[in-house]
């Protein structure tokens, strides 16, 4: 062996040979490196896969929270997808492994998605609708967005109680209608569906129409219970009895009837003045909440002017008759033609030669002109069917009552008329309003009589009293005249009517 192989001694077992000392050393070194390295790769995986984990789990749950927005309050214009898909899951009432079948026409894949899901629940729609002059009832109902074959059938189930052409503009009504989102393909649809719809055609009346549960209507109408309640008002006159009553609080609809009763023995323009005074006794209805109904009926009223009292009692001389007023004497009240039309403050012009302010010369004035407010009632002078309702040159707004006998009135400068031609009229009856059309200083009412078509003054016009009782008539109208004073007299008198809080009081002396 030469010098070379001894330098590097060999070791051998069972004819293998073996790393020597020193390279075992290296090795081992080697995998720890290498161990330790790997340990911390995998740590950096976990530590990755927990964060996401722990992320994912957090945005889940903000997501399943109801979207607000800055506030704090609640939106419902939008919904994000994953809170939809956690409400429907919420609110089934079976779990995924009690799953209804779905419908026909639902494709299998799409079963698990329809027994978790639950139809949106109707939004329910209350809202107030006025009747505008020209529409309809249906035309209405289908504008709010009710079907035309729930307003038909709706509409159908109201004739039954109240006939819909008796409708007003103005008229308000309260609709109820149900919203659902029916889903069609990518969008969705919105539907409504008529719940109910109410409305008060007078105080006492409130009429209903409610889907039933077969899919139609019904109509009810409740009528309130109405309390009588006894009034005995008066006051003094300052201007007009017509103004001096309203400001005392009398209801209008008293106040025209006092007017006509008493139109036939006064009149309101000469025999008036600051001063005097009236007192009526009159029945009012009210609901049982204390608020106006309907006026009853005048049963006494009484005007003091220039220290004469002229007193009216209302009297039915016979059951198949209609009642009348009388005075103290039993002399009906009515007269062929009222004395004045209107309860206007003063005479401005009367009939015959005058200037004219607008046309600026002298000419005839063939009737009188009484000064009253625009809007002031113009009731017929008396009972006769209607000639002409229209324009008239410098009359502008013009009406003629034909009386019969060849007896004819005129109304001059209306502001607006309420009757048309052919009409047949009562007397007393409000026919239209004063006003200032045509030519006009101001607002006033020109009032004429004609007789057999020429003009005449109606200050001088002499017309048929009314009928006078006699006999047992008399005899029983003085009894009844006797217990009306004793009813008066017994009951104080208001000096101002009103209602506050829905409770109606007076002021008494």
């Amino acid at each position: 062996m030469d010098s070379g192989a001894d330098a590097i001694p060999a070791f051998e077992t069972d004819g293998e040979s073996e790393l020597n000392v020193p390279d075992l050393a290296v090795a081992e070194g080697v995998y720890a490196v290498s161990a330790r390295a790997l340990d911390s790769r995998w740590a950096i995986v976990a530590g990755m896969m927990t964060a996401l984990t722990v992320c994912s789990v957090l945005w889940l749950a903000v997501q399943t929270m109801p979207p607000s927005d800055a506030l704090g309050f609640k939106t419902v214009q939008q919904e994000f997808l994953p809170y939809r898909m956690f409400r429907q899951l919420t609110e089934t009432g079976s779990s995924l492994f009690h799953r209804s079948a779905p419908p026909k026409g639902v494709p299998a894949t799409e079963g698990a998605m329809y027994a978790a899901s639950k139809p949106a629940t109707p939004d329910i729609d209350t809202r107030t609708v006025t009747l505008d002059n020209g529409d309809t009832l249906a035309g209405m109902l289908q504008e709010t967005g009710v079907s035309a074959s729930d307003a038909n059938a709706a509409i159908a189930a109201l004739t039954k109680v109240y006939k819909p052409r008796s409708l007003r503009s103005g008229q308000a009504f309260d609709i109820t209608m149900t919203s659902a989102q029916a889903s069609s393909g990518d969008t969705d649809e919105p539907t409504a569906q008529l719940r109910k719809f109410s409305f008060s055609p007078s105080i006492e009346h409130e009429i209903t129409v409610t889907r039933t549960s077969d899919g139609g209507y019904a109509a009810n109408d409740a009528v309130k219970q109405l309390a009588v309640h006894m009034h005995h008002a008066g006051t003094t006159i300052d201007s007009s009895l017509y103004l001096s009553a309203m400001q005392a609080g009398i209801p209008a609809d008293v106040v025209v009837e006092m007017i006509r009763m008493f139109s036939y023995k006064v009149d309101f323009q000469r025999d008036i003045h600051p001063g005097d005074s009236f007192e009526v006794y009159y029945d009012y209805y009210y609901t049982q909440e204390g608020q106006p109904a309907r006026v009853g009926n005048i049963t006494y009223a009484k005007m003091h002017l220039g220290g004469n009292d002229i007193a009216m009692y209302r009297y039915q001389p016979s059951p198949n008759a209609p009642a009348d007023y009388f005075d103290a004497k039993g002399q009906s009240a009515k007269g062929m033609l009222m004395k004045t039309p209107v309860d206007g403050a003063r005479i401005t012009s009367g009939f015959g030669m005058r200037f004219h302010p607008v046309l600026g010369y002298t000419r005839m004035h063939k009737g009188i002109d009484f000064g009253v407010p625009i809007g002031t009632p113009v009731m017929a002078a008396g009972a006769g069917t209607v000639k002409y309702a229209g324009w008239m040159n410098g009359y502008g707004n013009f009406v003629v009552v034909d009386h019969g006998n060849g007896y004819s009135t005129g109304y001059g400068h209306l502001s607006r008329i309420g009757v048309h031609r052919g009409e047949h009229v009562r007397q007393a009856q409000v026919i239209a309003r004063s006003g200032m059309t045509g030519i006009a200083t101001g607002p006033h009412l020109h009032y004429e009589i004609r007789i057999n078509g020429s003009q005449v003054n109606p200050l001088r016009v002499k017309v048929a009293s009314g009928r006078k009782l006699t006999g047992r008539d008399l005899a029983k109208f003085l009894n009844e005249r006797q217990h009306i004073d004793a009813m008066v007299v017994g009951t104080k008198l208001e000096t101002k009517i009103a209602t506050v809080t829905g409770k109606s009081f007076a002021r008494s002396h």
